[in-house]
């Protein structure tokens, strides 16, 4: 087995054997790929019991610490949630390859010369996660079916659980007769690893955190290898003074419906002063009757004494729970500039019924996406299986948007030409 687990262990070996797998999964064909995705599936499938009764493990571990609410649910594994991922890794095996889909073709002028690019793998991806066990069999699947390989570095709460699911994933990959080294799980327990892991460059092609603004920020700030972030809360929604009060509950209320992490809820929302005080205050009635906590800014003044005022600094922070915090903004463009400031810049929202201003809403805000009278909600697998994915990036670096699988690839150019062009 590949599974990092003991003290002592040489990691730049475990990362050349990863970097060894990736040349094999990349020279595979397609189909290759999605009998391997297929006996994953099937690994994981008859692991179940094994893989909860590890997650029980860790929570009952949590019990004597500190663990925060959210941080538990993110751990914590169901039936469902597994049964969800298998059925994410069968839909990625019958998905069309995407290292077989032609990109374009250029001729050069003389037509001497064409170049066409193609899509190929990264090479090693290291996904550095935060609790989350079950994001781990995401991204292995993600990997696999674009030719990557993949390295997992969980956090210390989800160790139990983060073994278990590799160890069954590896199963499947021998079953498949391909290396387990095509996925690689280093142990959270060893605190160093990660420190090396992210400034070895000479192998990781890619390294993605997943989690919390600071688990963000730690691996960015350390590693040396390309490094996609990701976004997850405060998204911010604008309600125009021509927005209707039922879309806006509806857009708030949907962005919170996906388990177990809301990675676009909306968490800020941003009122037009032309709004009337009696359509805000039914909203915040109807949310926290939903179970919601209300936030307001002071800018409010003394007239809701019943809710709590906003910190400064929360605009900035996300809450990743069920509050939201509200702000009046004269026009468009302040809450195009606030938002621009503010938010985590992955998924910003308005309610309007102006063709015009949401057009220009969508062409001066600063995000990766921009939803117009639709709830932002985040689905990683959903109905349609083309649109699978691991999460969002905020950044305008190697991608940005849904981190899917052409994410995870790079283009290679090719020039064909017919020997020496005369002039």
């Amino acid at each position: 087995m590949t599974s990092v687990d003991s003290v002592q262990f040489n990691l730049e070996s475990s990362l050349y054997q990863a970097y060894q797998a990736s040349l094999v999964l990349g020279d595979l064909q397609g189909r290759d790929r999605s009998r391997a995705l297929k006996h994953m599936a099937h690994a994981l499938d008859s692991a179940k019991d094994e893989i909860l009764e590890a997650n029980t493990l860790d929570l009952e571990a949590c019990e004597d610490m500190a663990v925060p609410d959210l941080i538990r649910d993110w751990l914590r594994l169901t039936p469902e949630r597994l049964q969800g991922v298998v059925q994410m890794l069968e839909d990625l095996s019958v998905m069309v390859d995407p290292l077989e889909q032609g990109i374009a073709t250029l001729s050069s002028g003389n037509g001497q010369t064409q170049a066409f690019t193609q899509l190929v793998p990264l090479g090693v991806v290291a996904f550095v996660y935060e609790s989350l066990p079950a994001l781990g069999e995401i991204a292995a699947g993600l990997c696999l079916r674009s030719g990557n390989s993949i390295i997992l570095r969980g956090s210390a709460d989800a160790s139990q659980s983060n073994t278990a699911i590799a160890h069954a994933l590896q199963r499947g990959l021998e079953a498949a007769d391909l290396s387990p080294a095509c996925i690689t799980h280093l142990g959270a327990e060893q605190g160093s690893v990660l420190r090396d892991l992210l400034v070895k460059s000479q192998w990781v092609n890619l390294v993605i955190p997943y989690g919390r603004p600071s688990l963000v920020a730690k691996v960015e700030q350390s590693a040396t290898a390309p490094v996609l972030k990701t976004g997850i809360g405060n998204c911010y929604l604008y309600w125009a003074a021509s927005g209707q009060l039922d879309m806006v509950q509806w857009m708030i209320q949907d962005s919170y419906a996906t388990e177990p992490d809301p990675v676009n809820a909306i968490e800020k929302v941003l009122i037009n002063r032309d709004v009337s005080a009696t359509m805000v205050r039914l909203l915040w009635e109807s949310l926290k009757t939903a179970g919601f906590q209300v936030r307001v800014d002071q800018a409010f003044g003394t007239e809701p004494s019943d809710l709590e005022t906003v910190d400064p600094a929360e605009w900035s922070q996300p809450y990743l729970s069920r509050t939201i915090a509200f702000r009046p903004v004269p026009s468009l463009d302040a809450a195009v500039q606030w938002i621009n400031a503010h938010s985590s810049s992955h998924a910003d929202c308005i309610a309007t019924e102006s063709y015009a201003e949401s057009q220009e809403f969508c062409q001066k805000m600063n995000s990766a996406t921009v939803y117009v009278n639709t709830s932002p909600r985040f689905c990683r697998n959903p109905s349609q299986s083309s649109q699978l994915a691991l999460g969002m990036s905020n950044q305008k670096g190697h991608r940005r948007g849904p981190i899917g699988l052409t994410t995870l690839t790079t283009v290679k150019t090719i020039i064909l030409g017919s020997g020496q062009v005369n002039p």
